[in-house]
């Protein structure tokens, strides 16, 4: 009897065709059999990060809050959480590679709100609305500072010497008006008292937020090299400073440092470089960075 050879079937017994799973990408014809099936890649957004630029969000809202409560020291503290929430969304983004563009916009509009609204919101109610229009209007400048500071601050993030900030960052800026209000407030000094100093404090900040003053960011500090052992000490010593007396020493810490910006600008000067941050190219060539 003759036998005949018989073709083994690739990769086992078929499944029946109410088994079978999708076809493959390739496989997938349109209806009209024109060609496969294109299908929309899925989006989405990156938890962690995005939660920590929610939680700061959530204390720029509870700052208002507050504020329209009359509980100023409340709404003092939850703009400086609002300021180490913001330090860390960027931070856990790089560390676990999920930054994206979304989380990018988000976090500038969580600043505005955060670091923009809430802090001349706070100041107007505590002590700017008994001056009247000069009141708001300082409260507007601010906002609107924040707002333009931001902006810039998106579009020039490219072409920016990345040792410096071109003008106060929003987050200093509100310390300094939220450090102000949290400072008398413990101090149970009245904002009707004290109006003229927190106009005079928030238009500063204000506008130094769209100035050119270059401020230092700190970016070029690399925490994963060895640091003297004077450098753990100091930052003890600070710790310890801030949590002996919170309203007084972050308070002077950020007046420090929004002052810290005329001192750079007028030693770029004296040194003769260029005090415009956006055009660095040939003073990195020169300084062999």
């Amino acid at each position: 009897m003759a036998t005949f050879r018989r073709r083994k079937a690739k990769g086992g017994i078929p499944l029946p065709k109410s088994l079978r799973g999708p076809k493959p990408y390739a496989a997938q014809l349109d209806p009209s059999g024109e060609g496969p099936v294109r299908r929309r890649r899925a989006r989405g957004i990156y938890l962690l990060p995005n939660a920590f630029t929610t939680a700061a969000l959530f204390c720029g809202f509870y700052a208002i809050v507050m504020a329209m409560n009359l509980k100023f020291d409340y709404a003092s503290i939850a703009i400086f959480v609002a300021m180490v929430l913001d330090s860390l969304d960027g931070r856990v983004a790089r560390m676990t590679n999920t930054q994206s563009e979304f989380g990018a916009q988000y976090d500038s509009l969580s600043d505005m709100v955060s670091f923009g609204a809430a802090p001349a919101l706070v100041v107007y109610e505590w002590s700017l609305r008994g001056m009247g229009k000069l009141g708001w209007l300082a409260a507007f400048v601010y906002c609107v500072g924040g707002a333009l500071r931001l902006a810039r601050f998106n579009t020039n993030i490219a072409v920016v010497d990345k040792r410096y900030f071109q003008g106060l960052p929003s987050p200093a800026a509100a310390a300094m008006v939220a450090g102000f209000v949290w400072l008398m407030d413990d101090l149970r000094f009245a904002g009707t008292d004290l109006s003229w100093a927190a106009w005079v404090i928030t238009l500063y900040a204000g506008i130094t937020m769209v100035t050119n003053v270059p401020f230092y960011s700190f970016k070029d500090v690399n925490f994963r090299k060895p640091m003297p052992f004077i450098a753990a000490l100091i930052v003890v010593l600070l710790l310890v400073a801030i949590s002996s007396d919170p309203s007084k020493v972050l308070f002077g810490l950020f007046v420090l440092y929004g002052l810290s910006g005329y001192g750079v600008y007028v030693w770029r000067r004296i040194k003769g470089r260029p005090v415009s941050l956006v055009q660095t190219s040939d003073e990195h060539a020169d300084d062999g960075h």
